[in-house]
């Protein structure tokens, strides 16, 4: 999961968090706001009463009688004033049950107790509880409303301020590593940002790119080199031994010993050349311009290898169609890898075995050509370094070192070209070559079929 995507996942869960706290709060909240500015609204009524008393005198409200009373039409509100003995109590607010008019009904009530002339009275101001509750309601409405329009533009802010932020990590990735392609010719310039970390970043991924080229270029080079300079002296040892095998004074067992040198020294030379082309293909010195068949050039694969079809008693058989042209590859290379790999096919199978190549179209116009032999197959624990240099092969009784599939995955990654391989022990593997897009060309034919046997 990218960075960008965790961080909005983890700014749109931490606000919804917060949202659904809220909403778990808000009626608490409001319940409490909403006692407190009743309490508050008693108050100050209280002060209202006190300011007409002490303005318009006591009689304002008993206009003769001993007590006051009054309440709103629906009961809502009260206020009562009575004279009161020589109790001392401080103002109190309490939620207490009154009867006004046979009704039982519950209300906020603030007790007030001062003195007037000679005379102490108690004054009382409530305030029904249902009407208390009758805005919370609404008022938690108002206040939910505003908490998700805040949240909707705080995550709106804060996923813009997210993208900018993290823009320049994104040029470093797209610039340093998807977009580049080793050896890493061209020079990037530095990323544009302000942050101190992405800086840094960009610059250690240019040095540590800087230093594989290098370290890379030290290696291809030193590979050229030693290959060209073993090439010298293995053809001045390959040519003297010829001229030895030539000389009619050796005798059978040296002639026998000479030969048997002349197998290694020739094996050394295969080696040598593979080096060679690897170095070559590292190199970038084959051209990628060429059109071709892959019908035709399978076909002309099979008639380099036939004899050997021949001396193992192979069945072989392709069904590849003579429509599919490719474009944009090395004639050469695509031959060579296809040489290689029905080459180890026949090497490996058992006696008497098939060898089949077939092909198979892919999404987003991905064309995919298979290779698969009924050998004896590869050991899981080595089919993830099959393509490594020089490593050991031990299909055979003879184990080996060789460049093959080596060569095959060079070519591959020359050509952007993906491999997969197969393989169950005892039953067989299947390479299978994945073209990229872009590659095929359509071109008029027809299906063609071929089968054959190492019998004729």
């Amino acid at each position: 999961m990218k960075l960008f995507t965790k961080l909005t996942l983890f700014i749109t869960l931490s606000k919804m968090a917060i949202v659904i706290l809220f909403v778990l709060l808000l009626p608490l909240l409001v319940d409490h706001v909403a006692s407190r500015y009743n309490d508050y609204y008693l108050g100050e009524q209280k002060k209202k009463v006190l300011h007409v008393i002490q303005q318009n005198g006591i009689d304002f409200y008993l206009q003769g009688e001993d007590s006051y009373g009054s309440y709103t039409m629906l009961k809502e509100e009260y206020i009562s004033l009575e004279p009161v003995g020589k109790i001392q109590i401080p103002d109190t607010i309490a939620t207490l049950r009154r009867i006004v008019e046979a009704d039982t009904l519950t209300y906020r009530v603030l007790t007030h107790i001062f003195s007037y002339g000679s005379h102490r009275y108690i004054l009382e101001v409530g305030k029904t509880t249902e009407t208390i509750g009758q805005y919370n309601r609404p008022l938690q409405a108002v206040a939910l409303y505003v908490l998700i329009g805040l949240i909707v533009m705080t995550i709106l802010i804060d996923l813009i301020f997210t993208r900018l932020l993290l823009r320049p990590l994104g040029q470093i990735i797209k610039t340093q590593l998807l977009n580049r392609k080793f050896p890493f010719r061209e020079q990037i310039p530095p990323v544009n940002t302000t942050t101190t970390d992405f800086r840094y970043l960009d610059s250690s991924l240019t040095a540590l790119m800087d230093r594989i080229k290098t370290a890379f270029e030290k290696e291809r080079e030193f590979t050229s080199n030693a290959s060209h300079e073993l090439m010298t002296p293995i053809s001045i040892l390959q040519h003297k031994m010829e001229n030895m095998l030539m000389d009619g004074a050796l005798d059978e067992e040296m002639q026998h010993r000479i030969t048997g040198m002349m197998k290694t020294l020739n094996r050394l030379k295969k080696i040598v050349q593979s080096l060679l082309l690897i170095s070559r293909i590292e190199n970038d010195q084959f051209a990628r311009s060429d059109t071709f068949s892959i019908h035709a050039l399978l076909t002309e694969v099979m008639e380099e290898l036939g004899h050997r079809l021949e001396d193992r008693e192979l069945q072989f058989s392709m069904n590849i169609s003579q429509k599919v042209v490719l474009q944009g590859l090395n004639h050469d290379l695509i031959f060579q890898l296809f040489y290689n790999l029905v080459n180890n096919a026949i090497r490996y199978n058992k006696q008497q075995g098939k060898i089949v190549i077939s092909e198979r179209k892919a999404g987003d116009g991905v064309y995919a050509v298979r290779v698969t032999d009924t050998g004896i197959g590869i050991p899981a624990q080595e089919l993830a370094t099959v393509f490594n240099r020089f490593k050991k092969v031990e299909r055979t009784e003879q184990e080996g070192y060789g460049l093959g599939l080596s060569i095959v995955q060079a070519i591959a990654g020359y050509h952007g070209i993906s491999l997969e391989v197969e393989s169950v022990q005892g039953r067989g593997t299947t390479f299978t070559v994945l073209f990229p897009p872009g590659v095929l060309s359509p071109s008029p034919g027809k299906n063609f079929n071929i089968s054959t046997t190492g019998n004729g």
